[in-house]
């Protein structure tokens, strides 16, 4: 990938790195520290923080502000997926789904 993309930055990628980011990203998603710890398979919680600073640094201006929408069928479901929202709860009838502004 280097050498097709001229960029020589590839070559510092490990296989490692894709560790940090996938548990990076799933305390993202959860904010549970335990999870993370446990899907990494750590026996100390004090080694799965460091995900937790990673996650505060690359996301550190971001807000917990959402755009709400309401799917009334499966199809308009399926638009507000293809699009990032993801799944909240059922409400009277209909499905409710958020994204990060």
């Amino acid at each position: 990938m280097a050498t097709k993309l001229s960029d020589p930055r590839f070559l510092q990628i490990a296989f490692h790195t894709f560790r940090h980011w996938k548990a990076t990203m799933l305390y993202h998603k959860t904010k549970d520290i335990i999870c993370v710890k446990e899907h990494l398979g750590h026996q100390d919680v004090r080694n799965t923080l460091l995900y937790v600073r990673i996650e505060n640094a690359i996301f550190q201006e971001t807000s917990d502000d959402f755009v709400c929408k309401v799917a009334k069928t499966i199809e308009d479901a399926k638009q507000l997926i293809e699009v990032g929202f993801e799944y909240v709860t059922d409400m009277d009838g209909f499905k409710l789904f958020r994204k990060r502004k």
